[in-house]
């Protein structure tokens, strides 16, 4: 199984790598479109700030690769929203693969949403084995809107999509590979799709 980390300098990889090892699985970081390419799954993480993330995606070309790909592809948190249509954070344009846009949480919650939060309306292959209301792990400012490629929500101020799906890729607002048994499990789903 060749499982590939997309290393563009936005990302909360090393804690990635280490749950892929406890799994059992190397997962190769690098930004090398051939590699990318060849890859059975891939992983998109993502931390930091949307528009500095587009533009070192763009910067290695990147931003035109991650959209063609034909083999799972899993975005992670920040990864997750560049994969939508635009996001507020920067004013920035994404990669449109999820068709919704990501809109900032307003400032009568507290901003960042940062801790365990539950998931539900799960739909998809990807919660195989994680129950209705696991707790997730979430750190975010910014949120997907709930749309029909939702595959889970959570609730923050509002209902929002915390994970979607559009074919072969998926997207999670969590951070599987801090969020503890069932984070574990969603990644050996991915792996095993």
């Amino acid at each position: 199984m060749k499982l590939v980390i997309i290393n563009y300098g936005a990302g909360n990889i090393k804690s990635i790598q280490f749950t892929f090892k406890r799994l059992g699985f190397d997962a190769k970081l690098t930004s090398d479109p051939k590699v990318i390419k060849a890859a059975d799954k891939v992983i998109f993480p993502g931390v930091g700030e949307a528009s500095s993330a587009m533009y070192m995606l763009k910067k290695s070309g990147l931003d035109t690769l991650i959209p063609k790909l034909t083999q799972p592809v899993l975005g992670i948190c920040l990864g997750m929203q560049l994969m939508c249509n635009t996001t507020e954070e920067g004013n920035t344009k994404g990669l449109g693969i999820f068709d919704v846009d990501v809109k900032r949480f307003s400032n009568d919650v507290k901003v960042p949403q940062m801790g365990w939060n539950t998931i539900k309306h799960l739909k998809s292959d990807l919660f195989k084995g994680i129950n209705e209301g696991e707790y997730m792990y979430l750190v975010h400012s910014y949120y997907a809107e709930n749309c029909n490629q939702a595959i889970s929500t959570s609730d923050y101020e509002l209902e929002y999509a915390s994970a979607l799906e559009n074919e072969n890729f998926y997207g999670v607002q969590f951070h599987p590979e801090k969020s503890s048994v069932a984070g574990e499990q969603l990644l050996k789903n991915f792996i095993e799709l």
